[in-house]
């Protein structure tokens, strides 16, 4: 069991942030200087007695030289760091240092290379152990997380798991979809895939999607749930092939697309593209041979359809969900009126969820058009905007109005929905608005929003429902 404590496959390479490790290495390192001065110039002195608690005392050890009875050279050749370390406290908290100094097989060594973690990374876990604080850093987060499951140091690992839950977004979500499987974190995984389902086309189009491996892009162009279309997945593959080329030092030629690709190519359902995106993009990429164009030509338009190696079935995708927040409407004697002036609402979820767009409500005096320009703010910040057009059949049904992509909305926040109209002056509104309504799993709250200059409010108004995926 011990020998197998340290066969951990290569860490992976953390996402870039603004956050410097080479900075994070360098305050660390000036901390262990002040320490050891620090101490050295109390060596006479009493200097536990400074300090009340075994905790405290413990951190002043923390990447100190002064009882170190083993050092570690961390990190890979040419960019080492030598790191004193203190046996007993190492081992009291993890049990891979214990079985290292005083298991059956433990070694007698002054000094132990580890050329598969980054120093910063090992101070971080050293830290840790040493002081019980969790400083970590989206630089270096996940070489922290390779260093907590290689060392077997749980609360670290779920800390580093919980900082990448927090900041996961479509522009990371592939990268640490591959990360999570390598670390075996089913929850994290399954976040990852939330966000790709739901933002698929921000991920897919995201630098970190051609950053994976090809068993995650497998994966991604298998999934059943992907809301993209599937030109955009296809463009994401060769996105991701001209990578995989230059990662193999081969020319990006088409041929060797395809030569990188193999069979994930299969994976995409081209056969389900509309007929124009197809004659203008996939078939004059070239990476189809001759055959495979021809054949998929004739599925779009023979009666007879040949045998196709690629899946004809469109995509699932998510099914969108709706919060309708009033219980009834109202139209004709008393209606809604407009004048450029803004409805707007406030909203928070108990579960994170991705807003798709609203439904709106139309004209009560038969047919119209509407130009809308629909908002979603945090704390005043505009996080999705678009000026999109709804036909009113005259009805008092709603009408959706969508964002260009799905917005991610955290839970125990308040956001604000806004529409802005330009109509027909007359339109139905809703009544009889509920401070709180459960969907499904996720639970809504309403609040009066200061943006509203139209009436709207929780009672009633403008932006009956959200549509959105969970």
């Amino acid at each position: 069991m011990a020998a197998q404590l340290f066969a951990v496959s290569k860490p992976p390479t953390p996402p870039s942030s603004g956050c410097s490790s080479t900075s994070v290495q360098q305050e660390e390192q000036q901390n262990v200087t002040n320490n050891n001065n620090s101490i050295g110039a109390q060596s006479c002195c009493n200097w536990q007695g400074l300090y009340p608690s075994i905790r405290e005392r413990n951190s002043v050890m923390f990447n100190n030289e002064m009882m170190a009875d083993v050092h570690f050279v961390v990190g890979p050749p040419g960019g080492t760091q030598r790191l004193p370390g203190h046996k007993y406290v190492l081992a009291v908290g993890s049990s891979v240092f214990h079985a290292m100094f005083y298991g059956e097989l433990a070694e007698d060594q002054d000094e132990i290379r580890i050329p598969d973690v980054e120093p910063p990374s090992f101070l971080a876990m050293m830290k840790y152990i040493y002081c019980d604080e969790i400083d970590l850093c989206a630089d270096t987060v996940l070489a922290t997380l390779y260093a907590a499951k290689k060392y077997i140091v749980p609360h670290l690992a779920r800390a580093c798991v919980n900082f990448l839950e927090t900041s996961l977004s479509a522009k990371n979500a592939c990268v640490l979809l591959s990360q999570s499987c390598l670390f075996e974190e089913p929850d994290l995984t399954q976040r990852c895939w939330e966000v790709i389902d739901a933002q698929a086309e921000l991920a897919l189009r995201s630098e970190g999607f051609c950053d994976i491996d090809i068993q995650t892009l497998e994966s991604i162009l298998r999934r059943e749930t992907l809301n993209a279309k599937e030109m955009v997945v296809f463009e994401a593959a060769l996105n991701w092939a001209e990578a995989e080329c230059q990662r193999q030092e081969l020319p990006p030629t088409i041929e060797n697309k395809r030569l990188v690709l193999g069979k994930a190519i299969y994976l995409i359902r081209i056969p389900t593209m509309v007929l124009e995106d197809f004659a203008n993009g996939a078939a004059q990429s070239g990476v189809l041979t001759l055959n495979e164009t021809n054949d998929i030509f004739l599925w779009f338009t023979a009666a007879n359809k040949p045998e196709l190696l690629f899946c004809t079935k469109p995509r699932k995708g998510l099914a969108p969900q709706r919060c309708h927040r009033f219980q009834s409407c109202a139209y004709r004697s008393n209606q809604w009126r407009y004048r450029g002036r803004c409805d707007s609402i406030q909203f928070a979820v108990d579960k994170r969820v991705f807003i798709a767009g609203f439904r709106l409500y139309g004209s009560s005096c038969g047919s119209a058009e509407y130009n809308a320009k629909i908002e979603l703010k945090r704390q005043g910040v505009p996080m999705a905007q678009r000026i999109i057009k709804y036909f009113s059949d005259g009805s008092s049904s709603t009408f959706a109005v969508w964002f260009d992509h799905p917005v991610q909305i955290e839970p125990d926040t308040f956001y604000t929905a806004s529409v802005v109209l330009d109509g027909n002056e007359l339109s139905y509104f809703g009544q009889e608005g509920m401070t709180e309504v459960q969907c499904g799993k996720v639970t809504f709250q309403f609040q009066c929003s200061s943006d509203s200059t139209n009436g709207t409010g929780v009672q009633g108004g403008q932006i009956p429902e959200l549509i959105f995926y969970a």
